[in-house]
């Protein structure tokens, strides 16, 4: 079975369009433990589509990190005013 995996099936409940995405590198611990999971993400996205903060809603520990540091660098359609986001990134082992 191949072990090498990305985050897979990002969601989000926002109002404004996900422009590009950057799927996190699963997590060496994480993969080692064979831990799957869900990271819910609250991101304040200024109204260029840049995230601002990133806040931790759920998630496992192991896999928290890597989801932040991803979304980040993801961006959103430009807004007239800042807005909270929330997204979801699932981690699958292949």
């Amino acid at each position: 079975m191949d072990l090498t995996s990305l985050a897979q099936d990002v969601q989000s409940n926002s109002a404004r369009t996900i422009v590009s995405t950057l799927h996190p590198r699963y997590p060496e611990l994480a993969r080692t433990m064979r831990l799957e999971g869900t990271v819910k993400l609250r991101v304040t996205v200024t109204p260029n589509g840049t995230a601002k903060s990133v806040e931790t809603v759920g998630g496992h520990p192991l896999l928290v990190q890597a989801a932040e540091q991803a979304v980040y660098k993801w961006t959103w359609a430009r807004a007239k005013e800042e807005s909270k986001e929330l997204v979801e990134v699932s981690f699958h082992l292949h």
